[in-house]
């Protein structure tokens, strides 16, 4: 990848890794640094992206192009986040009465990063490329494998996959979670911003408030160990 070094490292398929980062909120230049830090091998380890791509950051034109040119290389997964859920929300509806959250969010510093100022250009999206558009509708709620759920918000104790809402997968805080998960699975998620990664034997924060001037995290796994930028 241009103007980005990666660790290349030897290894078999045995000893695939995944690579969890938290969320973004339009802080590029964390993003940048962070990737470069990572021993991350394209084609053979894994990234997935916990959602929150832009808002309150500066640069969220240039971060979704950065996660568009990792797909290009290697297995990237990409999670949908209650910013992009709403903004997403708004251009099926065009439902006025989200414009006020949506501004909340900071969706004025994502309209400026991409050269545009007119909430106007807000509902058919197209202050963005094409290749963003697409980005965004192809966000997926969750991804599963054998070890992990990864997900935005978190996920409600006594509900299967299938029974959550968008809603509860970008926005729910089921601080239950902390204490008791009954899925025989970790869960990675975001959304609620710590400032170092909340660990428990069942699940790991990793949203740490990048956006607010503290630090992006990303967790490799199965090691647990975390890297920051």
């Amino acid at each position: 990848m241009k103007d980005i070094k990666l660790h290349h490292v030897d290894g078999s398929e045995s000893d695939c890794r995944i690579f969890a980062i938290g969320d973004i909120h339009g802080c590029y230049d964390k993003l940048r640094q962070l990737i470069s830090q990572l021993p991350y091998r394209p084609g053979r380890d894994t990234l997935i992206f916990m959602g929150d791509y832009i808002n309150r950051g500066t640069q969220s034109n240039l971060v979704i192009e950065l996660i568009i040119r990792l797909q290009a290389e290697g297995k990237v997964y990409t999670i949908l986040g209650n910013h992009e859920q709403l903004l997403l929300e708004y251009h099926r509806r065009g439902d006025a009465s989200l414009l006020p959250y949506l501004r909340q969010m900071g969706i004025e510093n994502t309209l400026e990063s991409y050269g545009a100022s007119d909430l106007r250009n807000l509902r058919q999206l197209t202050f963005m490329p094409e290749s963003h558009r697409a980005f965004f509708h192809n966000l997926v709620p969750y991804h599963e494998t054998k070890e992990y759920i990864f997900v935005h918000a978190g996920l409600v104790n006594n509900l299967s996959l299938s029974e959550h809402t968008h809603t509860q997968f970008c926005e729910g805080r089921d601080f239950n979670l902390f204490d008791n998960n009954s899925r025989e699975k970790t869960i990675i998620f975001g959304h609620t911003p710590f400032t170092t990664p909340l660990v428990t034997p069942y699940i790991i924060g990793i949203d740490t408030g990048a956006a607010y001037g503290n630090l992006l995290t990303a967790v490799e796994l199965p090691a647990r160990r975390f890297y920051h930028a």
